[in-house]
């Protein structure tokens, strides 16, 4: 497992906010040499911490219309389930879920009627899908790819630091103070 450290995070953090933001520009914000952020990056990138990747705004191409659909579905069916959904371009996340539904997918629409029908009219008659349960997202306030690295993920010398990372629970719950 890759070892991360505070300045890892921040370069993350920089990166996230601009991806196509210079090692220079990095260096000399984070008073480091442009050398150490270009390895760091590389490394990050080759152990898999990071990926580079262009992320489509669905709604600029006017697909305005969010919505999570869960799928209740036959077990012996379930991969097969998954993998056909992974198909269809107006999905945007497949997974595997645990609990009272077992596929999650969302998908991307240009109106309330075009998620409707899709469900209806086709998730609804994939064979082994037994039931769906869908909702309308009317807004993301937080994506996957805005999900940064944890404090608690990175590796310091700094006792108080630790401390601080160790009470990660009392400090989610402040954060809902």
């Amino acid at each position: 497992m890759y070892k991360t450290d505070k300045i890892d995070a921040k370069i993350v953090d920089l990166l996230m906010r601009d991806g196509r933001m210079p090692s220079s520009e990095i260096s000399r914000t984070l008073n480091l040499s442009e050398r150490t952020v270009r390895y760091r990056i590389e490394r990050m990138i080759q152990e898999g911490v990071i990926v580079v990747s262009a992320i489509v705004n669905p709604r600029s191409l006017g697909y305005s219309v969010v919505a999570d659909v869960w799928l209740e579905v036959e077990s012996d069916a379930l991969q097969e389930v998954a993998r056909r959904m992974t198909k269809f371009e107006c999905i945007s996340y497949v997974a595997y879920a645990i609990g009272e539904t077992d596929v999650s997918v969302q998908v991307v629409a240009h109106s309330n009627e075009e998620v409707y029908r899709f469900v209806t009219e086709v998730i609804g008659k994939i064979p082994g899908v037994r039931k769906t349960t869908t909702s309308i997202v009317p807004e993301v306030l937080k994506d996957v790819y805005q999900w940064s690295i944890p404090d608690s993920a990175c590796a310091s010398g700094d006792s108080e630091e630790k401390s601080d990372r160790t009470g990660n629970l009392a400090s989610e719950k402040r954060k809902l103070e």
